[in-house]
């Protein structure tokens, strides 16, 4: 089913008939369709069945590229010659472009925070906080992250797939209000785009303030391999309300 929730085309996913068990929000990367990760919901249900009652919600992000191909869309423009400047600048160039706030981040959270207020509104009853995850895949991750560490109430989890640590200072002290909660990160060794030590650094800063993270590192590129995918499955059903 397609919809608008907040402001954002969404797809949403249930494979079983129902009220939902559990809320999965799902937010693809940089460039991708708005559609890039909607497979992933029947995917998931087949590698773990329990998942069938949860509802997916897989938004696309607002802003339209002109990449030459298809649909690509961001949830805000990045500054590819900035980022390959930081990354080849070392450690204090990195550190320095983590501690800035990317331009337009601002407006992809109020249209996230819209979109989570109208999926907990969704059903009847309301669903609470703490039957949502959050969650997403590179820039999706980041906004995910992001939006989690401010929510007035803590998810059910949060899904971090190849991501990387953004505006340093603000996590760090946001985060803490977050202790305790459940986090899933995965990232590629030789990611060429979004390189292992940001996700190394996010995974510190998070565990640091006491977040429950699992970490799954995997020998591969800018991806979402089995490793890190029945890994996500595997933390999903482990979201779902106890019976």
């Amino acid at each position: 089913m397609r919809t608008t929730l907040g402001t954002l085309d969404t797809h949403v996913f249930q494979a079983e008939r129902g009220p939902p068990s559990l809320a999965v929000v799902l937010c693809h990367g940089y460039g991708a369709p708005g559609d890039d990760l909607v497979d992933l919901g029947a995917a998931l249900v087949q590698q773990r069945p329990e998942l069938s009652a949860v509802r997916f919600f897989f938004p696309a992000a607002p802003l339209e590229l002109d990449l030459g191909f298809g649909d690509s869309r961001a949830w805000w423009p990045i500054d590819m010659a900035k980022l390959v400047a930081a990354q080849a600048g070392g450690p204090d160039a990195l550190r320095a472009f983590r501690n800035e706030e990317p331009v337009g981040l601002p407006d992809a959270r109020k249209a996230l925070l819209r979109l989570v207020d109208a999926v907990l509104r969704s059903t009847q009853p309301d669903l609470s906080p703490a039957q949502l995850v959050l969650g997403g895949f590179s820039q999706g991750a980041m906004l995910a992250c992001d939006v989690a560490l401010r929510l007035e109430d803590a998810p059910a989890g949060l899904a971090l797939l190849s991501g990387t640590l953004l505006t340093e200072p603000v996590w760090k002290e946001k985060a803490l209000r977050r202790a305790g909660l459940p986090v899933f990160q995965s990232h590629g060794r030789l990611d060429p785009i979004l390189p292992f030590e940001g996700a190394e650094a996010l995974r510190n800063l998070l565990r640091e303030a006491g977040l429950a993270v699992t970490f799954v590192p995997f020998d591969d590129g800018h991806t979402i391999p089995r490793p890190a995918f029945t890994g996500l499955a595997d933390f999903l059903v482990a979201r779902l309300p106890k019976k």
